[in-house]
């Protein structure tokens, strides 16, 4: 397996992690690099993740053997449409957002007769920083790819893109677009949602930079994800708007269920839920039941 040209759209975090892990496993000799902001393109040129920066999208895409998106949610259709005219009809792409449903009707209604080269997939792995300077080989190593392919997508670029990720070190899930959007709405989004909100809530209060300065490693555990890209996190949040919303309604009944025992004084109740919650997270390993692919 070996890519003549790969091209980058996106030279942050994500894109950046999946450029020089892909040089180390050997198969993408060229990596042309674009993205919106000349000095993160820059950046990712001076640092030897890409080799050639270009100025568009058209221009990285050209010739191009495989295309990996990895932008903002919100920015993925603006990209298919400047995309898919140089996009050779062989080629791969991919994208790496983190919501699906939508991604899959912005390609609907942009990629045209290119939709065959589209697979759709979510790497779960990511940092709470962001910015190509944080890039790693590693970070998506050990870790679910999850795949939501198109009825649309050719059968070859599927197998292409399972092939490439399980390269990197990741193991591969299928899963439907759907099927995505409403599980990580629960493991991932609300989760996120939580964290943004714990933060705002404590500083809000007369004297909350004094409680945030007492926080200690339980905190500080609990608290990093709120440290994470705020646009990417806002895209997320708004485009799987009912998923999100649903898994909220899920939080205010285990919460409602915890503030009734403390209200009523029952430590019976209040240390049962507890002991649930508690066991249930002790026998969680990540990664440690791996579904099988479909």
């Amino acid at each position: 397996m070996k890519f003549r040209k790969v091209a980058l759209i996106g030279c942050g975090l994500m894109g950046g992690s999946f450029a020089l892990a892909a040089r180390r496993a050997g198969w993408a000799p060229h990596i042309v690099g674009y993205s919106a902001s000349a000095s993160s393109r820059q950046k990712a040129l001076s640092m030897g993740v890409i080799d050639l920066a270009v100025d568009s999208i058209e221009e990285a895409v050209e010739d191009a053997d495989l295309v990996l998106l990895a932008v903002p949610v919100k920015a993925t259709e603006a990209c298919f449409q400047a995309l898919a005219p140089s996009l050779k009809s062989t080629a791969l792409l991919m994208d790496v957002g983190s919501t699906k449903s939508d991604i899959v009707a912005a390609a609907l209604a942009t990629l045209g007769d290119k939709l065959p080269c589209f697979v759709p997939v979510h790497p779960i792995a990511g940092k709470e920083v962001a910015g190509i300077e944080h890039s790693e080989a590693d970070l998506y190593l050990d870790r679910a790819l999850i795949v939501t392919p198109m009825p649309s997508s050719g059968s070859t670029q599927v197998q292409m893109a399972k092939q490439i990720w399980k390269s990197l070190g990741s193991y591969i899930t299928e899963l439907t677009p759907a099927a995505h959007d409403a599980a990580f709405a629960a493991v991932s989004h609300l989760p996120h949602l939580l964290a943004y909100a714990i933060i705002r809530g404590i500083f809000q209060q007369k004297n909350g930079a004094e409680l945030l300065s007492l926080g200690g490693p339980g905190f500080r555990d609990f608290s990093r994800i709120a440290a994470s890209d705020p646009v990417v996190w806002r895209d997320i949040l708004s485009t799987n708007r009912d998923q999100v919303l649903l898994q909220i309604s899920h939080f205010k009944d285990a919460l409602n269920d915890f503030e009734n025992a403390i209200q009523n004084n029952n430590p019976q109740a209040l240390e049962a839920m507890i002991r649930q919650a508690s066991d249930l997270r002790f026998n969680w390993r990540m990664g440690a039941t791996q579904p099988s692919e479909q």
